[in-house]
């Protein structure tokens, strides 16, 4: 293998085009290693067009630093709206109000029986005190199969 010859760079800036693309697919975050993979495959491209080995790592640092900052940006702007979106799954209740239908005791384990829009729900008080049937709750947090709720104050 001739690492002189654009004929071994043509495969090599390939391969790692297609390296940089799967890598980024597997590792969680903002679109940071496709600008690598973007700029490999331009690099790609220049060198089968026959181009010199200077020309083909001119274009891959110049085409990954533009895709740098048009996908990162990007990237940010994604991950912003994905924060703004309703909770899905068990997180959805937090800091959601309910009813408390069965008093919940005072104390680490004691439960009691909370509506939490048509749900009914086990539930725990964040407090050391009970909270009386018929009082409002905000849920804290779920806990397993139980809420973890506090008094809300009567206003």
């Amino acid at each position: 293998m001739d690492l002189a010859s654009t004929e071994t760079w043509r495969w090599i800036w390939l391969g790692l085009g297609v390296v940089f693309s799967i890598a980024e697919i597997m590792v969680a975050g903002t679109f940071f290693l496709l600008p690598f993979g973007v700029g490999a495959f331009a690099a790609a491209i220049v060198a089968f067009a026959t181009a010199n080995l200077t020309a083909t790592w001119a274009v891959f640092i110049g085409t990954s630093v533009v895709a740098f900052a048009t996908l990162v940006p990007l990237g940010r702007r994604l991950d912003r709206s994905a924060e703004s979106r309703e909770r899905v799954g068990a997180n959805r209740w937090e800091g959601r109000v309910g009813v408390v239908l069965a008093e919940i005791p005072g104390g680490p384990g004691s439960t009691g029986l909370v509506r939490v829009d048509r749900e009914e729900w086990r539930a725990e008080s964040a407090g050391d005190g009970p909270v009386p049937a018929g009082s409002r709750v905000r849920v804290l947090r779920v806990d397993g199969t139980r809420l973890v709720v506090e008094p809300v104050p009567e206003s």
